[in-house]
């Protein structure tokens, strides 16, 4: 019998009254679905990735905007989905806690910080529903098992948090499970990836999914606007999906990895510590080029997992008939290294863990198809929604709306920022720099061959001056 951990949150009128702007029903219209992937990084076919096979995320993008050179806040679950729910930076940088702070924060005192995206939505109007992983727990509960209904983690939010968890008995269950209720024990059978015949359902995603085409249909339904957000966990650790999509995997060659190599001086690079946690069977994928071809393989499969769920949702999305009133944002939460820079995960500031996709929809978008290459972030998408749904944009949100690019995917975007236990990185069109709290700093240039394998701070010391000013006036508040 499936087992749905379900609350519903009322919203307190006296935050109601300071933040949010006056409910105009008359005004609101347009639909919202929201589809966050968790550590999906841009190894997709519509993002230049022909070895992968992702023909409904690629279908979106022939439709709408992709964006190839979005970067994240932050190269972490919580952290990233903070400055996207937000629209503002997590520039504390340590780590899961800014969401679960900011709940703690607002518990005590609802006026102590201004709304989240959904509650904006949802003071203006909206249904909101969020299903699987929105935030950093997947339903969007702390407490033990992560399953306390007192404790909301992004308050206020939501009409109803849904996480369907099956055998897997709680959501911190489910976010680690392995096929057929299996969960991660920290102990010798938590294998690195797996795979298991069966149907979508034996991997906790396959209820998500199921539970998000329930919603969609019940919204569809409804006399009000919704604002839908969807939560898959692949291609998450451990990576396991169904045999079937592994299978797509036969034969198929993958390029070598680029610039593999353990970087040399003062960088943000790590040991791959949650990777090299499980299970691995002895095998390094730093030294074992066969293992390390096995888990891309897995890795892979795990995304055309994620993407049957993705062809699934819009499949019912138009069926319904409210697509011709719907937009779509496909937002992943951050990169992930696959062996670059000799790091297998995310939690650094190298490229590969701060860029990820994010594709953006809506009827009668011009110029579809059309990939945008302007520099965007994460706090983007709060403004973007607004201006998109004609709700006004508060004055708290950072980020700028993408409007323009959606219009235009010839235009310029603006630089990146992203933050990481102290240190800090900015990524303009042709550099990145990085800022340690030691004082130490690196700068890459994009537009060479080394990228970012050579560190050329040394040798252009005005330039690092110059963007370290532009770091430090996007991070005012």
């Amino acid at each position: 019998m499936k087992k749905i951990i379900v609350s519903t949150i009322f919203c307190s009128s006296v935050l109601c009254t300071v933040w949010a702007a006056a409910p105009d029903r008359t005004a609101v219209s347009k639909n919202v679905l929201l589809l966050c992937i968790d550590d999906l990084r841009p190894e997709l076919n519509c993002f230049g990735a022909t070895h992968i096979h992702s023909p409904n995320i690629d279908g979106l993008a022939a439709q709408g905007r992709s964006f190839h050179h979005h970067y994240v806040n932050a190269p972490s679950c919580g952290p990233s989905r903070y400055s996207m729910l937000t629209g503002r930076y997590p520039v504390k940088g340590r780590g899961n806690e800014h969401l679960r702070e900011r709940a703690e924060m607002v518990t005590e005192d609802p006026n102590s910080e201004p709304p989240s995206m959904p509650e904006w939505f949802r003071e203006n109007g909206y249904t909101t529903v969020s299903v699987g992983k929105v935030s950093h727990y997947p339903g969007g509960r702390c407490g033990r098992g992560w399953a306390d209904e007192s404790i909301p983690e992004v308050p206020n939010a939501w009409d109803r948090h849904l996480m369907p968890v099956g055998e897997w008995e709680n959501p911190i269950g489910a976010m680690h499970g392995y096929a057929n209720g299996k969960k991660r024990i920290k102990g010798d059978e938590d294998y690195v990836f797996e795979s298991v015949e069966g149907p979508d359902t034996i991997y906790p995603d396959g209820l998500i999914a199921e539970e998000g085409l329930k919603q969609l249909e019940e919204l569809a339904s409804g006399d009000q606007p919704f604002f839908l957000a969807i939560g898959l966990i692949k291609p998450h650790l451990p990576f396991g999906a169904p045999q079937e999509y592994l299978d797509l995997y036969d034969g198929v060659e993958f390029s070598s990895i680029p610039h593999a190599a353990k970087p040399k001086g003062i960088t943000t690079w790590h040991g791959s510590g949650e990777f090299m946690g499980y299970n691995r069977w002895g095998k390094d994928p730093r030294k074992d080029h066969e293992f390390a071809l096995e888990v891309r393989k897995h890795y892979a499969a795990c995304v055309s997992y994620a993407d049957k769920h993705v062809g699934d949702i819009l499949a019912k999305l138009k069926e319904t008939g409210v697509d011709k009133n719907t937009i779509i944002v496909l937002w992943g939460d951050h990169g992930w290294h696959l062996g670059e820079h000799g790091i297998w995960g995310k939690h650094c500031l190298f490229e590969e863990a701060l860029r990820s996709p994010l594709i953006v929809y809506y009827p009668d978008i011009g110029k579809a198809g059309q990939k945008s290459d302007a520099i965007v972030e994460t706090v983007d998408v709060f403004p973007t929604l607004c201006d998109l749904t004609g709700l006004e944009t508060p004055e708290f949100a950072k980020g700028i709306s993408l409007r323009p690019m959606l219009e235009e995917p010839s235009l310029a975007g603006h630089e990146s920022i992203a933050f990481w236990t102290g240190k800090q990185t900015i990524r303009t069109d042709r550099y990145r720099l990085v800022v340690h709290p030691t004082s130490a700093v690196e700068l890459y240039d994009h537009t060479t061959p080394e990228k970012e394998t050579l560190n050329i701070a040394s040798k252009y010391p005005d330039l690092v001056a110059d963007l370290k000013k532009q770091l430090s006036a996007k991070m005012e508040p």
